[in-house]
């Protein structure tokens, strides 16, 4: 199957081939028959299975169909998203898609000041990119108009309902029309995504397109063990001993980011960090850093790397395992992507093997061990209790797949107090 097989616009079609792309991807072919059929959707995909554009084109693909395009620009597509970097990954995505057609798109999220989005608003936008703290506040103030919504997205909602958005969502489907096409992506399928599937989407079509909560298999795994104290020089060791020139490292702090950001500098490891404490300013352009080459290692918490999405990015490294399990298979997704091949390594000291333990019950396979002859762990140590920073509740438990909390710092992670925004053709 081909794009041309899809029964696309040739104005997306150009675009799409603009991207270098031919074939759909899995969760591609499955959703855009779908979805142009006008049915809601329900689509469990792994990250980097290409869902932005199975829901970007098919939506486009309405919009194009109903005669939209001559029409005065006024809201008619919303996707909301859990983090203002996501926001801005699909934003550039629906750009991109969208060069050839007169939308106007827009990405809103807080954080920066609300007026030159107010502006953007007001001159006419088609399609908005919003986080959902942002959006409640343009929707108060009354200066977004709802009213002509024919399609809601929400993306990585099982991200949303972790940081505590749900009531959030609520609110704003409270101002929508009735009578809306509703999509809903999640890279985790757990029993709180299909709640809340009943009670927005209409009869929705279930897609899947891997299975629930699985590694893929496109990465290379492996576990290091090493005391907590050498994680640092190991982490040196295998980047200069590999020559790795591309390496995304999760941290489970945001203090940890920086101290180790700090700490690879001092050995002549070139880094950047990124959390929620960084200016927008600092965030984009540690990442442009990072893409274009010109750092070699991003230290990263979990929240302020979703929408990281990096073609054929060789590396990543759990510098710390997160305490919730599925978080693991996330972090590693921004690896193999796209059947790119990656390596994932995870740093484990004493203190990790209760969250080892979880994440190997999640994925359902043992993920291989290695011991190097100069990092081999003192097992005098004992294992002390993890200090979480206050973050994702401080659970201090693995938790191997089942419901998620709905906690979450939204100060931190993409809600009110956490972005900006932009207009764009």
């Amino acid at each position: 199957m081909t794009f041309n097989d899809l029964g696309l616009n040739k104005l997306l079609l150009k675009a799409i081939q603009e991207q270098g792309y031919t074939k759909p991807t899995p969760i591609q072919a499955q959703a855009i028959p779908v979805i142009l059929q006008r049915k809601d959707i329900l689509a469990g995909a792994q990250t980097g299975t290409g869902k932005t554009a199975g829901f970007t084109l098919p939506m486009l693909e309405l919009l194009l169909r109903a005669k939209h395009q001559t029409s005065k620009h006024q809201v008619k597509a919303l996707i909301l998203t859990p983090t203002r970097e996501l926001a801005l990954q699909v934003e550039e995505n629906i750009a991109a898609y969208a060069r050839h057609t007169s939308y106007k798109s827009a990405v809103i999220f807080g954080g920066v000041k609300i007026n030159p989005q107010i502006v953007a608003l007001r001159k006419g936008i088609d399609i908005v990119v919003a986080t959902p703290g942002r959006l409640l506040d343009h929707i108060s103030q009354k200066t977004i108009n709802l009213s002509h919504v024919d399609f809601l997205i929400l993306d990585e909602a099982d991200r949303m309902l972790d940081m505590g958005f749900v009531n959030d969502i609520k609110k704003v489907i409270a101002v929508l029309p009735k009578d809306r096409q509703t999509l809903l992506f999640s890279a985790t399928y757990s029993d709180a995504i299909k709640k809340l599937s009943t009670q927005f989407l209409k009869s929705p079509t279930l897609i899947e397109v891997a299975r629930t909560n699985a590694s893929s298999e496109t990465i290379k795994q492996a576990i290091y063990h090493v005391d907590k104290t050498r994680k640092r020089e190991l982490l040196t060791h295998l980047i200069k001993e590999g020559d790795w020139q591309q390496v995304l490292v999760f941290t489970r702090t945001k203090h940890g980011a920086n101290r180790l950001c700090g700490q690879l500098e001092t050995d002549g490891i070139t880094s950047a960090a990124i959390h929620g404490n960084k200016s927008q300013n600092a965030r984009v352009k540690a990442l442009a850093d990072f893409k274009a080459g010109n750092i070699r290692v991003l230290v990263a918490t979990d929240i302020a790397a979703r929408g990281i999405d990096i073609d054929q990015l060789p590396h990543v490294v759990n510098y710390e395992l997160p305490n919730v399990s599925e978080d693991y298979v996330h972090r590693i997704g921004r690896t193999g992507r796209a059947g790119n091949k990656g390596e994932a390594i995870s740093l484990v000291c004493v203190d990790e093997d209760e969250f080892l333990a979880g994440i190997e019950k999640l994925i359902k396979k043992d993920i291989p061990k290695v011991w190097l002859k100069d990092f081999k762990p003192d097992p005098s140590i004992k294992a002390e209790p993890i200090n979480m920073g206050g973050n994702r509740g401080a659970r201090n438990k693995p938790r191997g797949g089942g419901s998620r909390g709905n906690g979450g710092n939204r100060n931190s992670s993409g809600g009110r107090n956490s972005g900006g925004g932009r207009g764009r053709r």
